[in-house]
């Protein structure tokens, strides 16, 4: 019983932070969705490429049920999918990560939580592993980021929140006063310089 609430509790959640992470994409042009927004390169349809291939070799080839789509092999990631190339579009990205739910969503719906999994990228002894420890591990990496994502699109046009039913207008006044109340906190806080 345990078990079953444990899978349902980490897939919902798994779920949430998806929806979440496209969600940020809402209303952005291209240019938007895909610029720089780091000193990296980060950008918006970057993590959810990334995200969408996190999935895709986590919950296809450490089960040994490889996902359909092409995905290249860990040991030869270049960090081309945190970046979406002029000849990819966004709708081919969302829809590259909707398949991978599926094919994640049929691999946690069929195994049990203690399915053991082979990650060849983490080392011994931890590379061999259950579906338990690999569901916390892509939670977390979508939880961390969709959080980077929250931050772009704030950065963007100052829009927040984890679900558009829970956005509120930005009020530009308010929030140019709480950054002033915390500038001059840390401005007090700081030693004077010489």
């Amino acid at each position: 019983m345990i078990e079953e609430f444990a899978k349902d509790n980490l897939h919902g959640r798994l779920r949430r932070d998806r929806e979440a992470l496209l969600w940020k994409l809402d209303g952005l042009s291209e240019y938007d969705a895909r610029r720089p927004l780091t000193a990296t390169g980060t950008n918006l349809l970057g993590l959810v490429k990334h995200v969408a291939t996190v999935e895709a070799r986590y919950f296809g080839e450490v089960f040994d049920r490889p996902s359909a789509e092409p995905v290249p092999r860990w040991q030869d990631s270049d960090g081309s999918d945190l970046w979406a190339t002029e000849n990819e579009t966004r709708d081919q990205i969302i829809e590259f990560y909707r398949r991978t739910w599926e094919h994640s969503d049929a691999t946690i719906n069929e195994l049990p939580l203690d399915a053991p999994g082979h990650v060849p990228w983490w080392p011994e002894p931890h590379a061999d592993t259950n579906l338990f420890a690999v569901m916390i591990h892509v939670l977390g990496e979508s939880i961390r980021h969709a959080g980077h994502a929250d931050i772009l699109r704030e950065g963007l046009d100052g829009r927040t929140g984890l679900r558009p039913e829970y956005e509120k207008p930005v009020d530009e006044k308010a929030r140019a006063a709480q950054r002033a109340k915390i500038e001059q906190a840390a401005r007090s806080a700081a030693p004077p310089s010489m």
